[in-house]
């Protein structure tokens, strides 16, 4: 239940959570970790949204910029010339686009040009991005991009000093020594009788004493070669050891783009791990230090941008697995999704294709990792995560639509437009009503009247018999079309290309509306955006609620006027 009660402002649209939600991945670059390159066109980018919308997203996720492990960072420029068309065309069309960057300048362009979201990577640290979305009404990512465990130390070779200092502050050492023992005389005797007697402390040249090892004696050192005898092999060790370590000449040289430096740290330790001879009793990481650096990042960020005036209902959070953390780390936050979605934030789960996914299911190329990435998202799911960010669209929604029907029963009241003015109107109508009652996991349970409207768009045809049936439904918006089109094509519709649009034909049906879901897109764009100007449909609907043009009106559509409507109804022919 307050998996249901949450609600996800993004600017002029409000998600609810009834039913998960499908975020596509849209990368505009030419080097994205699985699929870089393949729509780094802007035409081929947009055909793909367009495609991953009328396959199920409800929302499109474009990038233009990598942040894969060793990514090489972008300029905000270039980035913004990569995406920017791609986010106004979507958003033209009516979809909800989130806006994946972390620069400034770019999320507030994709603001302009349409975009609904902003999926900043680097958790709204930038003050300036704090400041550009407390003025904007966009809904917001706040994602944990770190490590979330401290980074491998590495211990230097320590080399005994002979120099006079080091012999000085040595003898001083043995003095203290020497005083203690002096102190101790007394029962060292008793123990030498029954022990013997200590040996003596072994000496390396030059009067330096050897510490003692913790355990038995020290490894026997052999003397110093000198520095003519070095082979030319060791003096190549010592040079590199003198010098400093590429890791560390990486990071200074990347000090202005913090990001690609973690993100480099971030594949060495992925490329460097391997099992060890340490023994170590539980077969991951425990969850709590992993935890409070992760959901106290979380909180604090959301808190952060409330406090500077973003509301609440605006906020949405990600722990980033792959940012900066381990297969280990990344499994133990996974299993802790439950205690991030009782911040009360809507929850993201974005594991598509990661390194952690290929890693527990040995599945080595990343772009063939979606059935695994399936199962990591069900998990999430099930704990409570609100929304799933993937590649694979068509798969993810068929994979959640067969779960949802059978883990979540929840039928949702939804319109439909039925018109006809070919044959025997009314008939045709009433017959398309009971093949509605028909479709799997859907009832009618109201019907307009049904009435007789003038032609709208296409003026030279005969009128049209027009009504309204009200059905509840289990199934997802876009498979519930697909039915209403094959009842079209099985009363005689002709949708193909030679036909006229908008012109004469036996049924024609419109999904107008269901509660609880917005869409975009070619194929279905919910709620129905010519509804506010359908005289023919309007009317219908006062048959089956108080007020329509005010209940679409408070759904974001523009409502107009009876006088400036199109195909005004002229007549009623009969109840259905």
């Amino acid at each position: 239940m307050a998996n249901d009660s949450k609600t996800w402002r993004c600017g002029k649209y409000e998600l609810s959570f009834d039913r998960p939600r499908i975020m596509g991945v849209l990368n505009v670059t030419p080097d994205s970790f699985s699929d870089g390159g393949e729509h780094f066109d802007p035409d081929a980018a947009i055909e793909y949204g367009l495609a991953m919308l009328d396959a199920g997203a409800d929302i499109i996720d474009v990038g233009g910029e990598s942040t894969r492990p060793g990514f090489t960072p972008v300029n905000p420029d270039e980035e913004a010339r990569r995406v920017l068309p791609v986010v106004r065309a979507l958003a033209k069309e009516g979809a909800i686009v989130s806006i994946d960057t972390r620069h400034v300048a770019v999320a507030k362009a994709a603001v302009r040009c349409g975009a609904s979201i902003v999926n900043d990577v680097t958790g709204f640290t930038d003050p300036k991005m704090v400041e550009f979305v407390k003025t904007s009404t966009c809904g917001i990512i706040v994602m944990h991009a770190g490590e979330v465990a401290a980074p491998t130390r590495t211990h230097a070779t320590v080399q005994l000093d002979t120099s006079a200092a080091a012999f000085v502050a040595e003898k001083a050492r043995e003095a203290a020594a020497e005083a203690a023992r002096e102190a101790e005389k007394p029962a060292r005797r008793r123990r030498g009788k029954l022990l013997g007697e200590p040996k003596s402390e072994a000496k390396l040249p030059g009067g330096v004493v050897q510490p003692s090892l913790p355990f038995g004696e020290p490894e026997p050192t052999s003397e110093p070669a000198s520095e003519q005898e070095t082979p030319a092999a060791e003096q190549t060790a010592a040079a590199e050891t003198v010098a400093p370590a590429p890791a560390a000449t990486e990071a200074a040289s990347e000090s202005n783009d913090r990001l690609a430096a973690m993100m480099r740290r971030s594949a060495r330790r992925e490329e460097a791990y391997v099992p060890t001879s340490q023994l170590r009793r539980f077969t991951l990481p425990d969850s709590a230090p992993i935890m409070r650096r992760v959901m106290g990042f979380l909180s604090d960020q959301a808190r952060t941008l409330i406090h500077a005036g973003v509301s609440r209902d605006r906020i949405c959070i990600d722990p980033g697995p792959g940012f900066g953390k381990t297969a280990n780390e990344d499994i133990v936050i996974q299993r802790e999704t439950a205690k991030m979605a009782s911040l009360g934030y809507p929850l993201m789960c974005a594991v598509s294709r990661k390194r952690f996914v290929g890693a527990v299911s040995g599945v080595t190329e990343a772009a063939e990792r979606d059935v695994a990435t399936f199962g990591v998202c069900l998990g999430a799911i099930q704990a409570g995560a609100n929304i799933v960010r993937v590649h694979d669209v068509a798969g993810f929604a068929q994979f959640l639509n067969g779960y949802w029907a059978v883990a979540k029963p929840q039928p949702r009241r939804a319109f439909v437009a039925v018109g006809s003015n070919l044959g025997h109107r009314c008939d045709n109508i009433r017959a398309a009503r009971d093949m509605i009652a028909e479709i799997p996991l859907t009832c009618v349970s109201n019907c307009s009247r049904i009435y007789e409207s003038e032609p709208a768009y296409e003026t030279r045809q005969d009128a049209f018999a027009n009504a309204v049936i009200e059905i509840k439904t289990e199934l997802a918006p876009l498979v519930l079309l697909d039915e209403l089109m094959k009842i079209e094509a099985e009363l005689g519709r002709d949708r193909s290309k030679k036909a006229k649009v908008n012109g004469p034909r036996t049924i024609d049906l419109d999904l107008l509306w269901m509660d609880g879901e917005i869409h975009g897109g070619k194929k279905l764009r919910l709620p129905h955006p010519l509804i506010g100007e359908r005289d023919f449909v309007l009317v219908p609907l006062e048959d089956l609620m108080h007020d329509p043009a005010r209940f679409f009106r408070y759904n974001g559509v523009e409502v107009k006027e009876p006088e400036d409507r199109v195909g005004h109804i002229v007549g009623e022919l009969g109840r259905m």
